[in-house]
């Protein structure tokens, strides 16, 4: 009987253990402070000798171009994404959690930089029905999407650097982004040829 009772005993105080790891896991990660992110260091082409042209787009061209280049990125198997334009840019998708689907989505205004970057400031977040501080559900989707070297999320200051102007094109053309006025459907970009891609 005192087997039995020490046993009883035993396994309680484990699994009280496992639900107060648990539950201290929860807080610190809803409460512990975000890690910031420094983006990369800011690149001007206009200190780069070559010709330069204006190319101007819309929402559903630009909404294509980029969802082809997401499709091509490395993803885990628990994770699906997708990007939509429409007056904000709205990051989209879903991971899978304890064998169910979760919806992220999350909402974004583009500011161009003056060299032609772009930060996406978040606007709003969510991760299914949970109530987490913006910057958790940042972090969360940064510890699970793989991103090229010019992209950097950085969940302290809730937005997304875009380094355009550092992004490496087969054709060695550089890109930095004139204009992003989605509201007016008004979008236009800098393409730089370098005069060494020309043979000049």
């Amino acid at each position: 009987m005192k087997d039995k009772i020490t046993n009883w005993k035993k396994l309680f105080i484990t699994l009280a253990s496992v639900n107060l790891a648990l539950i201290l896991g929860i807080f610190l990660f809803i409460f512990w402070p975000a890690p910031g992110a420094e983006p990369p260091e800011k690149v001007f082409l206009e200190d780069e000798a070559g010709a330069e042209f204006t190319i101007r787009s819309s929402k559903d061209n630009l909404n294509e171009l980029v969802n082809a280049y997401i499709a091509k990125l490395p993803k885990l198997d628990n994770i699906q994404y997708s990007l939509r334009l429409d007056e904000e840019v709205h990051l989209m998708g879903s991971v899978e959690a304890f064998s169910k689907e979760v919806p992220v989505n999350i909402s974004f205004e583009p500011i161009v930089q003056e060299n032609g970057d772009v930060i996406l400031q978040s606007t709003g977040m969510s991760l299914g029905l949970l109530r987490l501080p913006q910057d958790r559900i940042l972090q969360y989707v940064s510890s699970r999407v793989t991103t090229p070297e010019w992209i950097t999320i950085n969940p302290k200051e809730e937005h997304i650097y875009i380094a355009l102007t550092q992004m490496e094109l087969k054709s060695n053309f550089r890109v930095r982004a004139q204009q992003i006025d989605l509201i007016n459907d008004n979008i236009s970009f800098r393409i730089k040829v370098p005069n060494d891609t020309l043979g000049l």
